[in-house]
């Protein structure tokens, strides 16, 4: 294997079939030495199980997927977004999780009131930060592609996760490159560089189109559609990014087809469409 592949990681929902113990088997038939893992399917078989499963293949754990949702109106809804963060928090540190990643939350249901929603996002920052530090979880606010401003991310580009990022040190708030995200961003390159120490995750897949009528399950292999993973990997690592490159695919078809081949064709992307042409 080449020695940059060292670098990949599988993130779960790739090969959304499997469970996490079949995932960390895969993971270890196909050299992979790094996953990014879900919260379900670590509930799925305990806590303790999977710290066991994961620490005894040796593998590295690159992000916990999923905190966030801080956009919700009222106090008990504010109340159980802290406690499930806290949960969450307390999950990545068992799981020695390179990062928590933040899903901020979309507009409540029937609310118009973006700035609202991201008033409280910063809100509730300001509680979690603290309990983050404590167990020396790093949080990795996620821009999401504005298509999902409404639903699941009011924060659309990398320089608005900066901005909130960037009120707190950074090996406890830092920000996920997800090319997915980000690649239409006209201020990707000077984000890019502003973010420096603050990126805690890079994660990649492609955009396909036409868009499904699904638009979550819109991401495809490298090399699939539109974007320029050679740019992306060169101004994260001009920007000081050394760690893993997490592959995270929700597309039906990838779901659907051979988890075993799909990894195989996701180690020769990464190779090709990925790290440079000289690797």
């Amino acid at each position: 294997m080449s020695e940059h592949l060292r670098r990949l990681s599988l993130n779960q929902k790739t090969t959304n079939a499997w469970s996490l113990k079949e995932a960390v088997d895969g993971c270890l038939r196909h050299g992979i030495q790094s996953i990014g893992v879900w919260r379900e399917p670590v509930a799925d078989i305990g806590l303790d199980k999977a710290q066991r499963l994961i620490r005894d293949a040796g593998l590295r754990v690159s992000s916990l997927c999923r905190g966030g949702f801080l956009t919700a109106e009222g106090a008990a809804a504010r109340q159980h977004a802290l406690e499930e963060n806290k949960r969450a928090i307390d999950e990545a540190s068992a799981l020695n999780a390179d990062c928590l990643v933040m899903v901020v939350g979309g507009l409540p249901l029937g609310s118009r009131d973006l700035p609202a929603a991201r008033s409280r996002v910063a809100d509730l920052l300001d509680e979690l930060v603290p309990m983050a530090a404590d167990q020396g979880v790093r949080l990795a606010l996620e821009p999401m592609h504005p298509i999902f401003t409404a639903d699941r991310g009011v924060l659309a580009t990398l320089g608005e996760a900066l901005d909130l990022a960037e009120k707190y040190p950074a090996e406890t708030v830092g920000v996920v490159v997800d090319s997915f995200h980000v690649w239409w961003d006209p201020q990707l390159e000077a984000q890019v560089a502003r973010a420096s120490n603050r990126i805690a995750s890079f994660q990649v897949c492609d955009w396909i189109t036409p868009l499904p009528a699904d638009t979550l399950l819109s991401r495809g292999i490298m090399g699939d559609g539109h974007i320029d993973f050679h740019h992306h990997y060169d101004l994260v690592t001009r920007a000081g990014y050394h760690g893993d490159i997490e592959v995270e695919i929700f597309n039906a078809d990838v779901w659907a087809a051979n988890p075993d081949t799909v990894l195989a064709l996701i180690k020769q992307r990464t190779l090709t469409q990925v790290l440079p042409p000289t690797t």
